[in-house]
C-alpha cells in the first residue's frame, strides 16, 4: 500500500513505469492504455492507469489535476471501479485536437459523453459523488470547485470499489498527467 494525499491504502491498477507521489502525483501515462468495454469500437481494454483506495457504500471522490494532452483520446481524471466490467470514468479527453470533458459509464458496455471546451481548460477538478444507486459527475475549471453538474448515472449500490485518480493514451506515444489533489471521503 501507498501512503499519498495525507492517507494509506492507496494501490495501483495497471501501474505506469514512471510515476511518484510526494505533494501529489505526478506519472507519465503510456501509450496504448485505455479503459473501454465493446460498444462501437468492439474492443475491450483494461489497461489505464488507475491509482485507487478502497472505498464502501456512499463515497465522494475529488479529482484535481492537469497534464500535457497531445493525442487523440489522451485522457485523465477521476474513476470508480467495482471491476473490469463495471466502472466510471470523467474527465478531461483530447479529441480531434480540441479538449472536451468526457465520462464514460461502463456496465459491460462503454456509454460515452462529452462536452466540448473552448480552448486548453488547464487546471480541472472532477468530483463523483456516489449516493445510492447513482453517481452525480460535477467539475470545475481552473480554481473553481465542481459546481457543474454533467451527469447522473446508475451505479450498483452496496459494492466495494475502487476510488481515485485514471489516465490513459490509446493511440498515442503516452503524456505527463499531474495530480494536485485526490479526495475519497465516505458518507
Amino acid at each position: 500500500m501507498i501512503m499519498a494525499f495525507g492517507a494509506t491504502g492507496w494501490q495501483w491498477v495497471n501501474a505506469p513505469r514512471e510515476w511518484t507521489a510526494d505533494d501529489g502525483l505526478s506519472l507519465f501515462c503510456d501509450g496504448g492504455t485505455d479503459l473501454w468495454r465493446h460498444t462501437h469500437y468492439g474492443y475491450a481494454y483494461d489497461s489505464a492507469h488507475l491509482f485507487c483506495r478502497r472505498s464502501e457504500g456512499d463515497t465522494r471522490l475529488t479529482v484535481t489535476f492537469s497534464g500535457d494532452f497531445a493525442d487523440q483520446y489522451d485522457q485523465a481524471g477521476a474513476v470508480l471501479r467495482i471491476d473490469e466490467h463495471t466502472w466510471i470514468k470523467a474527465g478531461i479527453e483530447h479529441i480531434d485536437g480540441a479538449f472536451a470533458l468526457s465520462t464514460v459509464v461502463t456496465r459491460e458496455f462503454s456509454d460515452w459523453s462529452v462536452l466540448p471546451l473552448p480552448g486548453d481548460p488547464g487546471r480541472v477538478t472532477v468530483e463523483l459523488e456516489r449516493s445510492g444507486d447513482a453517481v452525480t459527475v460535477r467539475y470545475g475549471l481552473g480554481e473553481e470547485a465542481p459546481p457543474h453538474l454533467l451527469r447522473v448515472a446508475f451505479f450498483p449500490p452496496d459494492v466495494p470499489v475502487l476510488a481515485g485518480a485514471m489516465a490513459a493514451a490509446p493511440l498515442g506515444k503516452g503524456f505527463a498527467v499531474r495530480f494536485t489533489d485526490v479526495t475519497v471521503a465516505e458518507a
